[in-house]
């Protein structure tokens, strides 16, 4: 029977020690894209997967890449990582950890097996959070083509510093369009010189802190993601008519917080009887005029709506906007709903997940099937090609905050399972 060594789990957590420290003053982690702390551990990673053997390159966004070349004539790729930037004061493991071991898995691949028949290649995304610039998925974006970077020319930041300079200050981006495209009604635009679309991954594989406090509770070393929710985001605009809160009586007020505040409470008890995977929230509510006195006439709240099933949060958005409508009518308000965001739910390849439970019961790990109510890159990838997602336990489901944790064990656990996948799609005949 092959005894092959152990994975170095802690060139894993060194290295994630290391990316730590790339880091804006204050609690936590904080490293928004494109500012000198993002520079710093994008460059920090090329020097590092460079001195460990690999073919080492920065695109036109900045998303870093380490291949491992495979012996077969194909231009396919394996790939795998997640995103290096995070939220202000946030954790050291979202995103990071999926590249800390995602670059010790393809260095204990090569050091122990040789070269991969097929190519490997581990991806530091330069962006994923929209911290910094009202865009996420900035870096996969642009690999899958959801962006072709003229989005970025007008994108500015909470300073007004848009993303192009940003960009070009990092000695990254495009050219902004003159001449010729400019007489043809162009100027003011902004393309990459050369596309960064790729069209050669066969797969993408995400390691990633889960985020939630499912394996925590359910006591699972690993979660097989099957699929990633899909969100609705609207933003709901009350009206009613603001008065004397001492001189108009009850039952001839026109109450936008009120009314507001029975739709929210049909919001949770329609979001609860509907039961998982589906959640509701309303993060944001702004009163006008927000005075003691005052009978507020206006009223303004967020919904963030997520299921897994694209047919079912269709039908529960529909049922909820109009039992709001409904309950708007009743009480003489004017209601107006603006959809900011529809993004659709993202399956993950069943191939991928059959063989990750397989490897979970061959190193005797207990997992889970389970879906992610978190965006990740992965799904961007989802539509293009098999991608998978293994998730490890986060303690009491805290994330983007100083307080996340996931223990060197359970850390362990995710890279075993990730080199594991790595080996059969890389070193194996198909």
């Amino acid at each position: 029977m092959r005894q092959d060594p152990p994975v170095p789990a802690g060139e894993m957590l060194k290295l994630l020690d290391e990316l730590a420290a790339f880091s804006a003053p204050g609690p936590g982690v904080t490293r928004l894209l494109y500012t000198p702390e993002w520079c710093g551990v994008q460059h920090f990673l090329q020097e590092r997967m460079t001195g460990l053997g690999l073919e080492v390159r920065m695109d036109q966004v900045g998303n870093v890449y380490g291949r491992l070349a495979g012996s077969e004539a194909s231009d396919k790729v394996i790939l795998t990582g997640s995103h290096i930037d995070t939220v202000v004061n946030g954790g050291r493991y979202d995103g990071a950890y999926g590249i800390a071991a995602a670059v010790t898995a393809l260095h204990y691949l090569q050091a122990t097996f040789g070269q991969p028949l097929r190519t490997l290649e581990v991806v530091s995304f330069c962006e994923e959070e929209g911290s910094r610039f009202p865009l996420t998925f900035w870096g996969s974006g642009h690999v899958t083509g959801l962006y072709s970077g003229s989005e970025g020319l007008d994108c500015a930041d909470a300073e007004g510093i848009t993303m192009g300079a940003a960009m070009a200050a990092c000695g990254l981006g495009g050219i902004a369009v003159s001449g010729a495209e400019a007489a043809a009604g162009l100027e003011g635009s902004y393309r990459f010189k050369d596309s960064p679309v790729r069209s050669d991954v066969a797969a993408y594989v995400e390691l990633h802190i889960e985020q939630g406090i499912i394996l925590e509770r359910t006591s699972h070393q690993i979660g097989v993601v099957q699929a990633i929710v899909g969100q609705r985001r609207y933003l709901v605009k009350v009206c009613g008519t603001a008065n004397h809160a001492g001189t108009t009586p009850m039952g001839l007020r026109q109450d936008a917080l009120a009314g507001s505040a029975e739709m929210l409470l049909a919001l949770e008890r329609s979001a609860v009887a509907e039961g998982d995977p589906l959640v509701a929230t309303t993060g944001r509510l702004e009163v006008s005029p927000g005075t003691p006195n005052v009978i507020p006439g206006e009223v303004q709240f967020t919904l963030d709506i997520r299921h897994s099933e694209a047919g079912m949060l269709e039908r529960f958005c529909a049922a909820i906007l109009a039992e709001f409508a409904e309950l708007s009518g009743r009480r003489g308000l004017t209601l107006a709903v603006q959809q900011q965001l529809d993004t659709t739910p993202a399956p993950m390849d069943q191939e991928l997940c059959e063989a990750l439970e397989e490897i979970c019961l061959g190193q005797g790990k207990s997992f889970r099937s389970m879906v992610s109510g978190a965006g990740h890159d992965a799904q961007l990838f989802a539509a293009l090609c098999p991608a998978a997602m293994i998730f490890v336990p986060s303690r009491g489901g805290i994330s983007h905050s100083p307080g996340e944790y996931s223990s060197p064990e359970e850390l362990t656990a995710g890279l075993e399972v990730l080199t594991a996948l790595l080996y059969r799609l890389a070193y194996t005949e198909n």
